[in-house]
């Protein structure tokens, strides 16, 4: 019940001491202060702070208030959301300060958004919690009873970890019959405890005496300690030892090496022999003192463990001289440490940014940090530096803290990021340093408009392009970052020739690609310009323009165009020459034109084709068409020129142009020549029109030619079945190639002719064509009459008693190996194909004469309904010609004309009937089919087959 009553007491004594405290609160210059009890619970509170620094809750919430308190432990803690300081350690004051007095807390408290700290201090107060002890639970002394009264006996110091009333107050000893206690006090305030013999020993009546030493402190309640002492009485001794000084003082670096002497001490007995040997012992070892030194027999102080001057300063050292009759004396060693610069300055970040806008104001506080070096006078003073070239610098607040704030305007374009090293150096010797590096970002402001990488921009196409085409790009930057660096582009609204800009380009908005909306033509549009906006993604947004010129490029695409001579489709323009035009006469100019430019516009002349390339030149620069000589009388009236008309560019285009020209003195001469020139047609020059056309009609005439011969044989093969068994010779019908509109009879199926008239009769051709039958025929030029004449002559003939006799072949009058009909021309002559036997007599030169005339009027007179011009019979519908359907041309006479044969023997009618029968049957396959002849060919019918080749 007493404790119970106790405990209580002195919890109110701790209520009554911390309402003290926090009454005396003082704020001086924004610090605050508190008192409390040591030992206090956990969770206790120590006071209102957010009350007392005039802060509201909600700041201490939002700014993330927390308690700075360096390298030491953290004892007391904050609750932002009551904004108060309560207990978060049991705090020992004894364990913290020891004996140091008064015993305090120092700790800041940090505030962001924007930084703040206020120092705030704890006091700790002292309870009565800690009794006096020693560190010996008892001690043993061998006096001699010789030992005179006011000898001296050291005892052990108590030790109290309490300070002031709660401390070490006063010693008793009991009993007190021989000896009395007393105190000495020192020079660091503790008490040396002696023992004084007060009365004198006698061994006979007390061997042993036992006592007890208390040691008592002045708290509430009182505590104590004590110690057993035993003291044997010896015999007679005496003398004690004497030291040489009181005190002795000594000094020692802090980074001394072990084994080290501290310092010396002697003590003297004027006994002899065993009773004067003296031995040393330090007495106050309860206090880690014995750990660090020891004093041998020979008086040497000796360093056991390193010191350290920031944990402690000096040592008093307690040391006794006994000798061995248990006399003694003692003395004091007052060892001062000094200080050597063995602490590097200490860097502590209190609170930091991460980053920080680039567009901060002037000295705004980037970091908070405090500096601490533990060394002493100069090896502890501090200077702090950053590196150089950044614009931030370092301020020094108080007590050894220091803030970081900025020195000059930023630019995260310049540079993003810093690295700044804090560097503290103190001023010992030599100096020592530390460093502690700050990353800090610079976050990005929309302060730059994207630039363009040209003050402006030139491109070039071809003209002809195609929609869509991508024709070059254009190119901003903006030295911001991110969002604020996402540059777009914008084609400004503009017209050219009144049509809007976005007509012809386009821009993609985030590559900046500029497309061809539409194919541009260089005879239309040469150049344009127009305005790119390039804006980049802040807010708000910055943009910048550029102008942007587009030419178009000239191409090879469009053909020279002649202005003269003029191209007619009905009528023909000539130029005539006169006969007497010497050299260089100038016939005539062509005059043409290009409307492209540069080299696609450059022309040059050239002369295609000339009847007589020997009479005229073309100037190949100016188009001048001059005669390179003499015109004669050998000259053709009529001269046909084609001048082509090229520009220079690649691929070159070209035109055609066709002059006529006349070799003439007078009109009428030059009206006759060019009278069937009306009868020509002009190509059009259109190469893909006259390939698909080509293409259509091949395709048209191969479908029929299919057509054609499966009727023709089906048709022969029905033939071949009607007339079979008859006794008459078989003529296979051929239909008429053309029909006879002047009731003069029809060309023969065997020969095409092709006649070539002009008005000058002179210079008219008839030409004979390849054959058209399966039988050969041989023309007769007596062959003059009509289709009657020539069937009643064939009446005469067939009669056995005829009078007319066959003639031996004349040569003149046979064809000559080349146009000779029938497959003669590449197999040699009759007489190897067919045997031997007599010719026919040839008719003379008059009758032949006759026969060619009347040939020529037949055909005129039947070919005349088809228009002027020349004339070709197509053989195509000809059956194919064989081996096995070639006559007999010594047996056989073939009439001009009409299908009549001639027979000079009457067995050769049935050979030629039973021939006609098997030519009626499906005909037998040749390995090999000779091509027929070709007629020859006149002069002018060459050109009139050179010009249809071309065609």
């Amino acid at each position: 019940m007493a404790a119970a009553t106790e405990v209580s007491d002195r919890t109110m004594k701790r209520q009554v001491l911390l309402l003290f405290s926090i009454i005396c609160l003082d704020s001086v210059i924004g610090q605050v202060s508190y008192s409390i009890p040591e030992e206090m619970a956990k969770g206790s509170l120590v006071g209102n702070i957010a009350q007392d620094l005039g802060l509201d809750v909600k700041r201490l919430q939002s700014g993330k208030a927390r308690i700075y308190t360096g390298d030491s432990i953290q004892y007391i803690e904050l609750n932002r959301v009551r904004g108060v300081l309560v207990i978060k350690e049991k705090i020992d004051r004894e364990g913290l300060c020891r004996q140091t007095t008064p015993c305090a807390l120092h700790f800041q408290i940090t505030l962001e958004n924007p930084l703040e700290m206020f120092p705030v201090t704890v006091e700790i107060a002292d309870i009565n919690d800690n009794a006096p002890m020693f560190q010996k639970e008892e001690r043993r002394f061998e006096i001699s009873e010789s030992a005179v009264i006011g000898s001296k006996f050291m005892l052990e110091k108590a030790m109290d970890p309490d300070i002031g009333l709660n401390g070490l107050q006063r010693y008793t000893l009991k009993p007190s019959d021989n000896f009395v206690l007393k105190l000495h006090s020192q020079s660091d305030g503790s008490k040396k405890v002696e023992m004084i013999l007060q009365k004198p020993l006698d061994r006979e009546k007390h061997e042993h005496i036992s006592l007890v030493l208390t040691a008592e402190d002045g708290g509430e309640p009182q505590m104590t300690g004590t110690m057993q002492i035993h003291v044997t009485v010896l015999d007679a001794n005496d003398n004690a030892p004497v030291f040489s000084k009181p005190v002795y003082k000594a000094s020692i670096a802090e980074n001394s090496v072990i084994g080290t002497l501290v310092t010396k001490v002697s003590a003297s007995d004027a006994d002899k022999d065993s009773n004067g040997e003296v031995t040393y012992v330090i007495g106050n070892s309860m206090d880690g003192v014995s750990k660090l030194f020891h004093i041998n027999s020979e008086g040497d102080l000796i360093l056991d463990d390193p010191v350290d001057y920031e944990k402690e300063k000096n040592y008093h050292i307690d040391i006794e001289a006994i000798d061995k009759g248990g006399l003694s004396d003692s003395s004091k060693i007052i060892i001062d440490i000094t200080d050597v610069n063995d602490n590097s300055p200490v860097v502590n970040m209190i609170s930091t940014s991460g980053s920080v806008p680039e567009d901060s104001a002037l000295k705004t506080v980037i970091a908070l940090m405090s500096v601490s070096d533990p060394d002493s006078d100069t090896n502890g003073k501090v200077q702090c530096v950053i590196n150089e070239y950044i614009p931030f610098e370092i301020k020094f607040t108080t007590n050894n803290f220091y803030s970081l704030v900025t020195d000059s305007d930023l630019d995260r374009e310049v540079a993003s990021e810093y690295n700044i090293t804090v560097t503290c150096s103190d001023e010992g010797v030599p100096s020592l340093s530390s460093s502690v590096t700050l990353t800090l970002q610079i976050s990005d402001v929309n302060d730059n408009a994207p630039v363009f990488e040209r003050s402006s921009y030139e491109a070039y196409i071809v003209e002809n392009n195609t929609p869509g085409l991508s024709i070059f790009t254009v190119k901003a930057r903006d030295a911001d970052w991110n969002q604020n660096a996402r540059v777009s582009y914008i084609l400004e609204d503009s017209s050219f020739n009144g049509v809007p800009v976005s007509s012809y380009v386009s821009v993609s908005a985030d590559s900046g690609v500029i497309h061809a909306v539409r194919s541009f033509d260089y005879e239309q549009i040469k150049n344009f310009q127009f305005r790119v906006k390039a804006q980049d993604g802040g807010s708000p947004p910055l943009s910048s323009n550029v102008t942007v010129k587009i030419v178009i490029q000239d191409q090879n695409d469009n053909p020279p165009q002649v202005l003269y001579p003029v191209q007619t489709g009905g009528s023909v323009v000539a130029e005539m020459v006169p006969r007497a035009a010497d050299v260089g006469y100038l016939v005539t100019k062509v005059v043409a034109v290009d409307v492209d430019s540069g080299q696609n516009a450059w022309l040059s002349y050239k002369l295609q084709k000339a009847t007589d390339r020997a009479l005229f030149e073309v100037g190949l620069q100016n188009g001048e068409i001059r005669t390179i000589r003499q015109v004669n009388d050998k000259d053709a009236v009529k001269q046909r020129l084609t001048v082509i008309v090229e520009d220079n560019g690649q691929p070159s285009r070209s035109a055609a142009v066709i002059v006529n020209v006349a070799v003439a003195d007078s009109f009428p001469e030059v009206l006759s020549e060019f009278t069937d020139f009306t009868h020509d047609k002009e190509y059009n020059d259109n190469l893909t029109f006259y390939l698909v056309l080509a293409l259509a009609v091949v395709s048209f005439l191969f479908i029929t030619c299919v057509v054609v011969i499966i009727s023709v044989k089906i048709y022969r093969w029905r033939q071949s079945r009607t007339m079979f068994h008859s006794n008459l010779p078989v003529i296979p019908y051929y239909p008429p190639r053309y029909s006879d509109t002047l009731g003069t009879g029809t060309l023969q199926h065997v020969y095409n002719y092709e006649v070539c008239r002009t008005t000058d009769s002179r210079k008219s051709d008839c030409k004979f064509g390849r054959a058209g039958s399966q039988n050969v025929l041989i023309m007769d030029p007596s062959s003059t009459g009509t289709m009657q004449r020539i069937q009643s002559e064939k009446s005469i003939l067939d009669e056995p008693d005829s009078p007319l006799e066959q003639k031996p072949p004349n040569n003149d009058w046979r064809f000559t190996q080349g146009p000779r009909p029938g497959p003669s021309g590449a197999t040699g002559g009759p007489e190897v194909a067919m045997g031997t036997g007599p010719w026919p007599q040839p008719p003379t030169e008059a009758e032949q004469l006759q026969a060619l005339m009347a040939a020529a009027n037949e055909v005129s007179e039947a070919t005349a309904t088809l228009g002027p011009g020349t004339m070709g019979l197509s053989t195509r519908y000809s059956p194919q010609f064989t081996l096995q359907h070639v006559p007999d041309y010594r047996q056989n006479v073939y009439i001009p004309g009409s299908t009549a044969t001639l027979t000079s023997n009457p067995q050769q009618q049935q050979a030629t009937a039973q021939q006609a029968a098997q030519q009626a049957l499906p005909p037998p396959q040749v390995s090999a089919q000779p091509e027929p002849p070709k007629a020859a060919q006149t002069p002018a019918s060459k050109k009139k087959s050179t010009k249809k080749e071309k065609k």
